[in-house]
């Protein structure tokens, strides 16, 4: 039997949340880039469905469906276990997927929904695939602007997405916050690779995450409606930082509307940045 290492030649793209609004476009952008990509979803038949729509664009694009929850740490080991089995060699990694859980949901592992699905699934998941990226790679992680109302209160953090009652905005925030501190981070961590480690901010767009009905009373959505954007215009910064060379140059770096965005000290030298490492490492310690 030929195994997929001897048949494949393009380069693979591993993408989160593919089946989502601005999974769909980077999946189309960067399969059209002549890539492999491997469709990382929860949700195998809507991943399914966005598969054949793209294929009924161009019968040539190279896609394929694996299973991956994010918010089960087993399910992270064994979809980053089956590329290395299947001997894949991993270019380009985008960190897509997202939640805004609408009340406390402990997952399996004990950790809070939210926290899980956008940022220690990704965590771990991100640590498994390193050691199968060439290099050159790329990573981007899809963070928020919310990031800056984001507090990291621990350990109430992993176990219910911030102190005190749940309010699904300020934990949303709180991860966009960790995702953000974890990008600076590995990108610190990722040069002797030199694997290129950035964030992409969409703005506010219209998907599953984030509609007009759940968030904005008539008057609001008349206010709002003109800086709401489309899906495409969401994943353009990602789509930019995973295939332009000039994204490929870069590491460590926050980028909005397809350029890069300075953050403030604060930021860039959190004094929770290490604390956040070392503390997501001991919560996955058994499955590292």
């Amino acid at each position: 039997m030929e195994t997929i290492n001897s048949i494949q030649t393009e380069p693979t793209a591993v993408i989160t949340g593919a089946d989502g609004g601005m999974g769909t476009e980077i999946t189309r952008a960067v399969a059209q880039a002549g890539y492999h990509v491997v469709m990382a979803s929860c949700r195998r038949p809507k991943a399914e469905a966005v598969r054949r729509m793209l294929l009924q664009e161009r019968a040539d694009l190279d896609i394929e469906v694996r299973d991956l929850d994010l918010a089960s740490m087993c399910s992270v080991v064994d979809f980053a276990e089956g590329l290395a089995e299947d001997g894949i060699r991993v270019r380009l990694l985008m960190n897509c997927a997202g939640t805004m859980e609408t009340g406390l949901h402990i997952t399996e592992d004990g950790l809070e929904r939210t926290v899980s699905v956008n940022y220690v699934g990704h965590y771990l998941l991100t640590r498994k695939l390193v050691g199968i990226m060439e290099r050159g790679g790329r990573i981007v992680n899809m963070v928020s602007c919310t990031y800056a109302i984001g507090r990291l209160d621990f350990p109430d953090f992993f176990r219910r997405g911030r102190k005190g009652s749940f309010w699904r905005i300020p934990v949303y925030s709180n991860t966009k916050l960790a995702l953000t501190l974890f990008t600076l981070y590995l990108s610190q961590m990722t040069r002797p690779l030199d694997i290129k480690v950035n964030a992409a901010d969409p703005g506010i767009v219209s998907t599953d995450i984030i509609t007009m009905h759940m968030w904005f009373d008539p008057l609001t959505d008349v206010l709002f409606r003109p800086f709401i954007r489309t899906p495409r215009q969401g994943a353009d910064t990602a789509i930019r930082l995973l295939l332009d060379d000039e994204g490929g140059q870069r590491t460590g770096t926050y980028n909005v509307s397809g350029h890069v965005k300075r953050l403030s000290d604060k930021y860039l030298n959190h004094p929770q940045m290490r604390e956040l490492w070392l503390r997501t490492e001991y919560v996955l310690e058994k499955w590292l």
